[in-house]
């Protein structure tokens, strides 16, 4: 397999940290979901990387990137921060693919950098009641002591919400990726909460790769991305409750490179 290489490039917000493989072949930028990093893909990555030029970014104040100065950033912000680092790095036209929060990300790095083609992974196209939902209760402050409660928290909130039946070592990155970001944990989250993908979705002109999660939490939104999308298709992993890219990263990466191929 081809190894990974990190780095960092310079960006509005400060330094943008990476992790990449491969040295041929087409691009592809991965971002992640809200609040972990581009360790979800360390898997993923070297299988791209034996035949495509795979990047995996932190998002601006998760992993190593540097944070925006507040929490007020809005997903075309963070999209615009990280297409200037694909373009820093020499990305031309490359696939952009991401899960949940990544995924709106990558359709919005579609208005800063031409893109080849878009791989979503549980598009948050939330409904105009939905958000205001999500925005009170989902991502509540993190609060930390001297006991350690927040550490449980986190591991309780993760089997809650990927499933009890969650492998230890996706629970280890899910949890040590939460608190590396800390109190910052919930800006990228509520930024997606108040973002609408939808326009930009159907503004692309592009092939775009429904890659999900037969029981992904936002499953659900596909057949509305089917419509907006000008030429879309699906590519289901069937039994998963979520995370593809983490619970079977060798069915992820044959998908990516089978689009790839087609393109």
């Amino acid at each position: 397999m081809a190894e990974i290489r990190c780095g960092y490039v310079d960006g509005e917000w400060g330094q943008v940290h990476y992790r990449r493989s491969g040295d041929a072949g087409p691009w592809v930028a991965l971002f992640h979901e809200s609040p972990l990093s581009s360790a979800v893909y360390q898997h993923v990555l070297p299988l791209l990387g034996q035949h495509a030029r795979a990047v995996a970014f932190d998002t601006p104040g998760y992993g190593a990137s540097s944070p925006p100065q507040g929490p007020g950033q809005e997903i075309p912000d963070y999209a615009r921060v990280l297409a200037g680092a694909a373009a820093a790095l020499g990305m031309e036209r490359p696939v952009l693919g991401g899960v949940h929060t990544g995924a709106s990300i990558a359709i919005a790095a579609s208005a800063f950098i031409p893109a080849a083609g878009l791989i979503p992974t549980g598009i948050p196209l939330y409904t105009p009641e939905e958000r205001p939902r999500f925005l009170a209760g989902y991502a509540p402050p993190l609060v930390t002591d001297g006991e350690g409660a927040q550490f449980a928290w986190a591991i309780a909130r993760y089997r809650r919400i990927w499933g009890p039946d969650l492998p230890a070592e996706l629970l280890h990155v899910a949890v040590t990726e939460l608190m590396r970001a800390g109190t910052r944990y919930d800006w990228g989250y509520n930024a997606a909460f108040r973002y609408d993908p939808a326009p930009q979705l159907q503004a692309f002109d592009g092939p775009v790769l429904l890659l999900n999660a037969e029981f992904d939490s936002l499953a659900e939104k596909d057949p509305l991305a089917m419509r907006l999308a000008r030429d879309a298709r699906t590519a289901v992993l069937p039994g998963l409750p979520g995370q593809p890219h983490l619970r079977q990263p060798a069915r992820y990466a044959e998908l990516v490179l089978g689009f790839l191929d087609r393109l």
